[in-house]
């Protein structure tokens, strides 16, 4: 069908071949590069953020692809379509991407006469056998979902009545019950008088390119639903820790009565790869008696719930340390509640009793890295009990050790995010090595501030918390 003209305008010079040329070359060019891009992004399809890069590749694919084909046709002119030959076997199943020239179809409304003509590519987007003939105006919208068939009158009462072009989108019921979405640009063409003649369109199937679109928004959508839960719960986590572990200002001093007590210090170091609140926490608590429960643990994990999880360990820790159970006694129950849960966690732990009237330390362990003692300008590792992994089996039975302390003596607690296990020895002797620093330290405090100096600043792939206990009078 031949392009028809407004009366008003002169018919535009079509563009220099190889100007087309060139065109189409840089965009074939980028559309490669997009697609080697594409085939090296990660594929997890779990993760909302490679969801929503996979789908901007996509939509950009489908946008240079059609490009493509605009340039080939503005290049080559319109194609006619070949005369049909006698069907001898089934014709072959369509191609996996429908070709341009089957996605854009014309139509011209003739309003003196009230004939249609519609191109053969029109009829394969609309849906309808070719043997009929075009629909009118007035049937066009028969094919159209209830709920676009306004904006579609609309538009065609504005081009005929006020003249104005049309550029928008409706959908379209196909036979087999299957929804395309349709754009449409047209205008009216005017007579001598300036009066509308005909109307004539240009309808392209927009159907893949708005689902690559809509996948795109879907996936966006879901990263910033899935990066607002993250940071609610990272606010919720850092809230919850805040709340549970001592607010520890300056050093702490158990008993606060008595001749004997212990000078107290602890520090929380958060991860250094990772945004997300773990398990680790550190206690000191006064019991009756004038006996003080020291603790470091960790609980494995990162978030709310081992955030929770973890309050609830210190919680029970405390209360069973106040009825008087020892530190054995007491990781076993640790281990039970952990075994029970409703979610099973694995932890680790290391509960102290000090005694100042005899400075007597017993101590459990529960897979967790053993104190280290401090004295007189040399350090040592203190032999550990058996002990498993809190939550790691049923019935688990603890051990205890029993150590006498000196005046000036000082106890570190750690957790394994400190010092990594997989550093070996090496690592623990860079602890040890402080030993000069510690002796020279007035306070607890200052030794704390001596371990953050040395271990603050280093790559760590867990939370790590330090707690320091020095015997002064």
């Amino acid at each position: 069908m031949p392009s028809p003209l407004s009366a008003d305008r002169p018919a535009a010079q079509p563009p220099r071949r190889g100007t087309v040329d060139a065109l189409i070359t840089q965009t074939r060019r980028l559309r490669g590069e997009v697609d080697a891009v594409r085939r090296d992004a990660p594929t997890d399809g779990g993760d909302p953020e490679v969801r929503w890069q996979r789908a901007l590749y996509d939509l950009a694919l489908h946008q240079l692809s059609d490009l493509d084909d605009h340039l080939a046709q503005l290049r080559d002119g319109p194609t006619l379509p070949p005369a049909p030959e006698p069907q001898v076997a089934p014709p072959p199943a369509p191609p996996t991407r429908t070709s341009l020239l089957s996605r854009v179809g014309s139509a011209e409304w003739n309003l003196l006469t009230d004939e249609a003509g519609w191109s053969g590519e029109l009829y394969q987007i609309l849906g309808r056998d070719p043997a009929s003939p075009p629909l009118t105006l007035d049937e066009l919208p028969s094919l159209v979902l209830d709920e676009d068939r306004p904006t579609l009158t609309a538009m065609v009462t504005d081009c005929l009545i006020d003249a104005k072009r049309i550029d928008g989108e409706f959908r379209v019921v196909l036979p087999d019950g299957g929804v395309r979405t349709v754009h449409m640009m047209g205008e009216p063409v005017l007579d001598d008088d300036g009066a509308t003649a005909s109307m004539w369109a240009v309808l392209r199937d927009v159907s893949e390119l708005r689902r690559s679109q809509r996948a795109e928004s879907e996936s966006r959508d879901s990263l910033h639903r899935q990066r607002h839960i993250a940071q609610t719960e990272h606010r919720l986590a850092v809230e919850l820790q805040e709340a549970v572990l001592p607010p520890w200002r300056a050093s702490l001093r158990l008993p606060r009565r008595g001749p004997e007590r212990l000078d107290l210090a602890a520090h929380y170091l958060p991860c250094s790869t990772s945004a997300l609140i773990g398990g680790d926490w550190y206690d000191a608590l006064e019991l009756p008696g004038g006996e003080s429960l020291l603790s470091v643990g960790d609980l494995t994990g990162h978030g709310v719930t081992v955030t929770s999880g973890m309050a609830m360990l210190i919680g029970a820790l405390r209360g069973m340390a106040m009825a008087g159970t020892e530190p054995g006694r007491l990781m076993a129950c640790l281990n039970q509640l952990l075994d029970s849960t409703v979610q099973p966690a694995i932890g680790s732990a290391v509960c102290c009793h000090y005694r100042p009237q005899t400075r007597t330390l017993v101590w459990a362990q529960a897979g967790h890295p053993a104190p280290l003692l401090f004295r007189d300008g040399t350090g040592q590792v203190l032999t550990a009990p058996d002990g498993v992994l809190l939550g790691a089996t049923s019935g688990a039975v603890y051990g205890q050790a029993e150590v006498t302390l000196e005046q000036g003596d000082l106890l570190l607690l750690h957790t394994d995010g400190l010092v990594p296990r997989r550093d070996g020895e090496a690592a623990v002797q860079r602890l040890l090595d402080l030993a000069p620093r510690f002796g020279g330290a007035r306070t607890a405090q200052e030794c704390v501030r001596t371990v953050v100096e040395e271990f603050g600043e280093a790559e760590r792939a867990d939370d790590a918390c330090v707690l320091v206990a020095r015997v002064s009078s």
